[in-house]
């Protein structure tokens, strides 16, 4: 059976960590348990993304210091926490600081399985982003110094006019580097061009 997805699981009662990982294989994903979220953390740099299933209360560090840890370091994988206490403020924070959901013990399987494949799907994403970003990133990265300054003034709403008297450059010159940038990027669209440069910014969606 094709595997649902990665769960990583943090919770220091033995009995819990066993239940839900004979639940969560039954059901078809892939778990690994942790009995501390320092465990989780110090084996993360070795993990591959998949979805984090923390308990709220564990020792050394709880599962919201956890999150904080986790946007910490930069891991946007997407977390469930989940908790024996019904505590108001603790959920509150949990969604404040990124959980996708909050789920209270004795987890009922349906709600946790709709509640990973969710998770999951949201990690997938991410990671899509991530991947499109990089490309968008490894295209523009071909381009000159001069070609990244001319996308730049290109992005601003610079005319060619407008470019070559701030580079003192004839617009030929700047209409040559245009020409060089489309090459490189793969489109001749100025409006492309300009979405490209922007996603690499951060500014605009690729």
């Amino acid at each position: 059976m094709k595997s649902r997805g990665l769960v990583y699981l943090a919770d220091d009662d033995l009995d819990v960590r066993e239940a839900l990982s004979l639940l969560l294989k039954t059901t078809g994903f892939e778990i690994r348990a942790f009995e501390s979220g320092v465990a989780l953390l110090d084996t993360l740099p070795m993990l591959q993304p998949g979805c984090l299933l923390v308990d709220i209360r564990m020792p050394l560090i709880t599962g919201l210091r956890l999150q904080d840890r986790l946007n910490e370091i930069g891991c946007d994988w997407p977390v469930i926490v989940i908790t024996g206490h019904g505590d108001i403020e603790a959920c509150r924070r949990a969604f404040r600081s990124g959980a996708v959901d909050f789920l209270t013990k004795p987890i009922d399987e349906a709600v946790l399985v709709s509640s990973l494949e969710a998770a999951l799907d949201l990690l997938n994403q991410r990671l899509s982003r991530g991947e499109t970003l990089q490309a968008v990133r490894n295209r523009l990265a071909r381009l000159t110094r001069r070609e990244s300054q001319i996308l730049a003034l290109v992005a601003e709403g610079c005319t060619t006019k407008d470019i070559a008297r701030q580079l003192a450059v004839s617009p030929r010159t700047v209409e040559t580097h245009r020409t060089n940038i489309g090459g490189k990027l793969g489109t001749a669209s100025v409006a492309e061009m300009v979405k490209l440069h922007l996603a690499s910014e951060g500014s605009a969606p690729t």
